[in-house]
């Protein structure tokens, strides 16, 4: 299977000190694959990287075999139109209404769309991600559990066919979670790429194909669904990391 994410001897340091030890892992197109680890491993730090989010210290970031540091404006742009980011926090904007926000990633990759089809395609992502209030309110009205489902929606909202979530269930009550579990199983069958953080056993457990164990900024090793579900040992293991 080609890869889509490739990080190559990928070093990133932050004030307290470095959090990636030359990591190198590639990331396979139309799959599925969670990092797991202990909180403070450095997982939440690979996504960003994968995402560009981060500029690492050395080593090389590529999307589908450009390094993403080399990149031309329209070609970054399109890397980024491609990839929808759910942050933990989710990261909205305090000064902004939630149409506001859902709205400006329409403004940057499609200029010439119209108002009403972003309209239409603000209200349509807003409700397939579960929200159905008031769109003209700012986040500090919502609930942690709704802001993620504004996050969502717009992580959606340019039908990117690369994801990354970063605990993206956290926050949520039960039927909302697997509303977005459901929105993820269908990207998943429409062939999108997707790289995700998540302490839930069972969200792995059901999604990913592939689950890559980060410990100490460093790839520790890479798991199949498959030796997931058959060995007890790494099962185990696998759930020790992520509840720690």
């Amino acid at each position: 299977m080609a890869g889509i994410i490739e990080l190559r001897n990928v070093s990133f340091s932050a004030q307290a000190g470095k959090i990636i030890r030359n990591i190198s892992y590639e990331f396979e197109a139309g799959k599925t694959t969670a990092l797991v680890g202990p909180s403070g491993g450095g997982k939440s730090t690979v996504l960003k990287l994968a995402a560009g989010l981060l500029v690492p210290d050395q080593g090389e970031i590529f999307f589908n075999g450009k390094n993403i540091a080399q990149m031309t404006r329209a070609e970054n742009l399109e890397f980024r139109r491609t990839g929808g980011v759910v942050f933990q926090d989710s990261a909205l904007w305090a000064n902004q209404s939630l149409f506001q926000i859902l709205e400006l990633p329409l403004r940057i990759h499609f200029p010439a769309m119209e108002r009403r089809q972003r309209e239409r395609r603000i209200e349509s992502a807003a409700a397939e991600a579960g929200y159905k209030k008031d769109l003209s309110i700012r986040p500090s009205r919502l609930s942690m559990g709704e802001q993620k489902l504004i996050a969502f929606a717009r992580a959606l909202i340019c039908e990117p066919s690369l994801l990354y979530l970063d605990e993206w269930t956290e926050s949520l009550d039960e039927s909302a979670a697997r509303r977005l579990i459901e929105l993820v199983r269908q990207k998943k069958r429409e062939g999108a790429s997707i790289i995700m953080v998540s302490h839930d056993v069972r969200i792995v457990k059901d999604l990913a194909d592939l689950v890559v164990m980060v410990m100490n900024g460093e790839i520790y090793r890479k798991i199949t669904k498959e030796q997931i579900a058959e060995d007890e040992d790494i099962r185990r293991y696998v759930e020790m990391g992520m509840a720690s």
